[in-house]
């Protein structure tokens, strides 16, 4: 049975990644698809234009592991859809989308979480180097 069943959830909820969660997928041992089946049911994943900006910047300009990642991390968010935002800031396009889509932000930046749980959003983060955890606690 389908885990969007078993909670009785039948909405797509929209999950608004950041650069930090893109690049993690590189890092660590995730099956995104699996973990976010699992802890959402069915979702979609969104990537604001900024953050495809922040990715490119790095691939071009990055140093060390950061670049390396950045290549293969910019493929995989073109694959998902992209929402052209105004914002120059990834953070800020990332917390603007997920507010304008009751989206939840995926990120592994600490400092984003904080922000998001200030605006009442839900946050997806890694746990444990393999494993991603929702949190709903609001500040």
């Amino acid at each position: 049975m389908a885990s969007n069943r078993t909670r009785g959830n039948t909405s797509i909820k929209h999950v608004v990644i950041d650069t930090s969660a893109i690049m993690m997928l590189f890092e660590y041992s995730i099956d995104l698809e699996k973990e976010l089946t699992r802890i959402l049911g069915k979702y979609k994943i969104i990537v604001p234009s900024a953050v495809i900006n922040e990715l490119k910047f790095l691939k071009e300009k990055g140093k060390g592991k950061k670049k390396t990642i950045a290549k293969p991390a910019l493929k995989l968010a073109e694959g998902f859809e992209i929402i052209k935002d105004e914002l120059n800031k990834a953070d800020d396009a990332v917390l603007s989308v997920a507010k304008k889509t009751d989206g939840v932000v995926f990120s592994n930046d600490k400092e984003l979480r904080s922000r998001a749980k200030k605006e009442k959003l839900k946050t997806i983060c890694l746990r444990s180097k393999n494993y991603l955890m929702i949190n709903e606690n609001f500040v």
